[in-house]
């Protein structure tokens, strides 16, 4: 239910499912302090999961979609102005941090955003947002070696063709 690092082996983690709860002090002796009974309902635990997914990955698909066509327009700082009058967060800091993630972990967050997408549409509705959100995170994994540049030169690597590779 959070990012690995730092807390590894300490995060935040939900157990679901008849077993859980007597799991969980097995859970707690091998060193997973962040997890907690959530509930004896198999799917449950995995549906939390996979409704959060929706909202952090599809934040950075929103965050990669909308700076890379600023970058495009060269008003990026604009952008990040006005997101910055709305929060006490540094949204440059923010989105980098953001596009970085999709592009290192791409590929498996897209894996999630189809399961995720699989959760909504069980739920009886059109998983609009969490299918876009995976091919975004699909297409940043294969952007990969840009997650270590400063957020201009990200942008800019992101935006510059490629032969034979799918566009943005």
């Amino acid at each position: 239910m959070s990012p690995i690092a730092p807390a590894r082996v300490a995060s935040p983690m939900l157990l679901g499912g008849a077993h859980a709860a007597s799991f969980l002090p097995l859970a707690a002796q091998l060193g997973f302090t962040g997890a907690k009974l959530f509930s004896d309902k198999l799917g449950a635990a995995s549906a939390a999961k996979m409704c959060r997914s929706v909202v952090v990955k599809g934040l950075e698909a929103l965050m990669l979609e909308s700076l890379l066509t600023a970058r495009k327009f060269g008003v990026e700082q604009a952008v990040l102005d006005s997101l910055q009058s709305t929060s006490a967060d540094t949204w440059r800091t923010q989105g980098r941090y953001m596009i970085s993630r999709a592009l290192v972990h791409g590929r498996r967050r897209a894996e999630e955003m189809r399961e995720a997408a699989r959760t909504v549409a069980e739920a009886g509705l059109a998983p609009r947002m969490s299918g876009a959100c995976a091919e975004w995170q699909e297409w940043a994994a294969d952007h990969s070696a840009a997650a270590n540049e400063g957020l201009e030169q990200m942008l800019d690597t992101l935006l510059a063709p490629r032969r034979g590779a799918a566009t943005c």
